[in-house]
């Protein structure tokens, strides 16, 4: 893995924390692997087994006046839309998604194709605001555009990760 990739990673990690986002929850990620080490290492991440149950957890930590984020592979993100339509939209439990995506760009395996495909306009409509992350950009820009959407209107927002934005390879 190139260093800047990681570099990257951490520096969106230091973005997350000083914009106040957290707890941390997460769902195993070979594209997010970096940022997970460099979330965990800054302030820590919480591994969970299923990505509802992490949506379920982060709701807590929002009903408790905390600003979550949730990190998982777009391939679960159909394990979390029941929690996601039924508890975090109508319930204005903000919170920040962190999706991989797999299925897209060089991620050509066939059980990852239809996610990769549907992934933002199936977020979009459960009325979850999307972007796509750009690591050659800004990234405390980018950071402070969620957090914007997350605490000053009170909605989940969903910050969509490439495969190559910290250097995964099929």
């Amino acid at each position: 893995m190139k260093a800047h990739t990681v570099d990257r990673a951490d520096d969106l990690s230091e973005a997350l924390v000083r914009s106040g986002f957290g707890p941390f929850y997460g769902t195993p990620c070979g594209i997010l692997a970096p940022l997970f080490s460099a979330i965990d290492d800054r302030a820590g991440l919480h591994l969970v087994a299923r990505e509802d149950n992490a949506v379920g957890m982060a709701a807590g930590a929002r009903l408790a006046g905390r600003c979550p984020a949730v990190l998982m592979q777009n391939s679960g993100l159909g394990q979390s839309v029941n929690a996601i339509a039924s508890l975090v939209v109508p319930y204005r439990l903000a919170m920040l998604l962190i999706i991989s995506l797999r299925g897209v760009g060089p991620d050509p395996t066939e059980e990852n194709l239809v996610m990769g495909r549907v992934t933002e306009s199936l977020l979009n409509s459960l009325g979850v605001e999307t972007f796509v992350l750009d690591v050659r950009t800004d990234l405390a820009g980018q950071v402070a555009r969620a957090q914007r959407t997350v605490v000053r209107q009170g909605r989940a927002v969903a910050l969509l990760v490439p495969p190559t934005a910290f250097g995964w390879r099929p």
